[in-house]
């Protein structure tokens, strides 16, 4: 029995993590790791517009990342309101470009946006190259490998034709944030997404530690076999 359980726990230990988050519309993706009072995209400033960051489990580099988002957002008093997708009707980048060497990019209005930054401040460093999500083509991606500092679309963490989509943790990643698309202007922003993120494992843990539960749970059997076999050559006390 001890032999079973071993097993089972070392499977579920490392089995999917999974943590939520609220993500405000005002939350300026350029604002992501800087300091209180830092600047960006026309009024937008640090902490009031900053971006959420998401604490519910340690990011590891390769880690496979699946998103659930509910809510809507809304880019300003005569803006549209949207799901996670975002408007795909208004697509763009931001008007300021890339700021505090964090990257720009092309995707629908509302979107649900992320960016993976390490443990120095953004600005300190070049930003990356941007990239475009302004097709359905280019959203329907099934994987996602951003860089460090770019900015890439989440949206609803699925396809169009609601396959689930995946994102790698890049190397160096010690910090996930979470943000929406707006040109310019985030304060004037309103609504939330409710965020859901699980990680999963590469296939090459789990068939690691699916043998390893194979082994303990043979070396049980083994074990209880070789228990009742002496039990019986024992005779009747």
């Amino acid at each position: 029995m001890k032999y079973h359980l071993l097993s089972l726990v070392l499977l579920s230990s490392f089995g999917s993590l999974q943590a939520g988050v609220i993500v405000p519309g005002t939350s300026d993706p350029k604002l992501a790791g800087m300091p209180d009072g830092a600047e960006a995209s026309n009024f937008s400033v640090a902490p009031g517009q900053s971006p959420v960051e998401f604490t519910g489990f340690p990011l590891v580099a390769g880690q496979r990342l699946l998103f659930s988002v509910t809510g809507t957002v809304s880019n300003g008093d005569f803006g549209s309101t949207d799901g996670p997708e975002g408007n795909a009707s208004n697509v763009g980048p931001f008007n300021e470009g890339s700021e505090n060497g964090i990257s720009n990019i092309t995707a629908p209005i509302n979107a649900l946006l992320g960016i993976f930054l390490g443990p120095d401040q953004p600005d300190l460093s070049p930003a990356p190259a941007a990239l475009s999500f302004a097709t359905l083509a280019e959203r329907d991606f099934l994987e996602l490998l951003p860089e460090l500092k770019q900015v890439f679309f989440i949206g609803n963490g699925r396809t169009s034709l609601n396959a689930t989509q995946t994102f790698v943790v890049p190397v160096g990643a010690t910090r996930l944030f979470l943000a929406t698309m707006d040109f310019s202007e985030y304060p004037n922003n309103s609504g939330a997404f409710d965020v859901e993120m699980s990680a999963v494992p590469e296939p090459a843990t789990f068939a690691c530690f699916g043998a390893l539960g194979l082994v303990l749970l043979g070396g049980g059997l083994r074990a209880n076999r070789h228990r009742k076999l002496t039990d019986d050559n024992r005779g009747p006390h």
